[in-house]
């Protein structure tokens, strides 16, 4: 598997990098993990956005989904026509959600454009992967997910509190995207998000091999977040960066390598 860090802002875009928006891809298959605000026209640095074969959605804040709203336009209204309508796996009312966001009519809403699929706990297979998803600990109906492939695995927390849940969707996995939105000296809101040392936490109780921190929120310092994180956790530690590319897996390199720039559409 290949990950591509197209954003990894946490709760709104920074200066240098749009909310949550993650490529995975195994052979010619891609697929998004969340498309929050900002992140459609980052995308198309790296791949064209009518190769996209499938998104998933953890959660329906703003900051994880929006940009799905611009991705319809473009798929919709296309010179050419309508593009294939493609998976959108997401919470219950996701395609309501969504039809909302963009004020359209329920009826069809989106449907036309996207095949709106609902999750729940459990297994299901997209294009090549074998994916796992479970609720995890956030104020709204919110999915972990773990992705195996050809003998690699992918845990992503998407949006989370300290739990139980996402600490077995990460068991022994080779990468685990995690994120880490608040800091051990201030307060925070339970049951919402992890701090840098959580994170570590969770990593080191699954036995993740990797640990790749995110949802980075602007104001914070990532520097002391990275530290917080290694105070708990002693395997490979990295903050995603758009345009880190990780290869998944058996044999994969020890450090993110950056992923060349796809031609610009028209």
């Amino acid at each position: 598997m290949r990950l591509t860090i197209i954003g990894s802002a946490g709760s709104f875009p920074g200066p240098a990098s749009p909310a949550s928006c993650y490529l995975v891809e195994a052979g010619d298959f891609r697929m998004l993990l969340d498309l929050g605000n900002g992140a459609l026209g980052a995308l198309q640095k790296y791949v064209d956005i009518y190769d996209i074969d499938a998104v998933y959605l953890s959660h329906l804040h703003a900051d994880h989904c929006f940009d799905l709203c611009s991705y319809w336009v473009a798929r919709t209204f296309p010179p050419g026509g309508r593009k294939p309508r493609i998976p959108v796996y997401g919470p219950v009312g996701v395609a309501e959600r969504m039809a909302e966001a963009y004020g359209l009519d329920p009826d069809p809403g989106m449907t036309e454009t996207f095949e709106f699929r609902e999750l729940g706990p459990g297994e299901l297979r997209i294009g090549p992967f074998e994916a796992r998803v479970d609720l995890v600990n956030h104020p709204v109906e919110a999915y972990g997910i773990r992705l195996e492939h050809d003998g690699a695995s992918l845990t992503y927390s998407g949006d989370t509190g300290a739990c139980d849940e996402i600490i077995e969707l990460a068991r022994d996995a080779d990468l685990f995207l995690c994120e880490a939105s608040f800091q051990d000296h201030r307060e925070h809101p339970k049951d919402m998000h992890l701090t840098g040392s959580e994170a570590g936490e969770h990593a080191r109780s699954a036995g993740a091999r990797r640990l790749v921190l995110t949802h980075l929120v602007p104001w914070n310092d990532d520097d002391r977040t990275y530290e917080e994180a290694r105070s708990t956790f002693d395997g490979p530690i990295e903050l995603a960066r758009p345009g880190a590319v990780y290869e998944v897996g058996a044999g994969a390199a020890a450090a993110p390598s950056p992923r060349k720039l796809a031609k610009r559409l028209p």
